[in-house]
């Protein structure tokens, strides 16, 4: 069973974010990691880099495939989460843990209108399983 976490808000493209202040934490769900299979390598931006909503932001790339990370906002990241660099495979085990990957001051919080709530994105993938 895919995990969920109630508190997060999530992209359609399988990113998920937390607010923790004026900071969004961002990284992928543990739904797009199983997807993915063992990550081997990650792209991330740099400290002090702008993401724009909507635009890849970054790349993990597994023993399937490679797929691009998309902004789930618009800002500037204030930090990357460095230890993915050297072990990528901390995704796998802890997406919504140690898997982090960036921090972002947002600009514009209402963009976090656009994403998905737990109930949205549980539906959401359920109907992606399905096929």
């Amino acid at each position: 069973m895919v995990q969920v976490l109630e508190e997060l808000k999530f992209t359609k493209d399988h990113e998920w974010a937390h607010e923790e202040g004026d900071v969004l934490i961002i990284g992928i769900t543990d739904y797009a990691q199983d997807t993915l299979g063992e990550i081997v390598y990650i792209e991330l931006p740099s400290e002090d880099d702008e993401i724009t909503k909507g635009d890849p932001f970054g790349a993990v790339e597994s023993t399937k495939a490679v797929s691009d990370l998309y902004a789930p906002v618009s800002g500037d990241v204030v930090e990357v989460n460095e230890a993915l660099l050297d072990s990528p495979e901390l995704i796998n085990t802890d997406p919504y843990g140690e898997g982090w990957m960036i921090k972002v001051k947002v600009y514009d919080h209402g963009e976090l209108g656009d994403l998905m709530n737990f109930e949205d994105y549980s539906d959401f993938i359920e109907k992606e399983i399905e096929g």
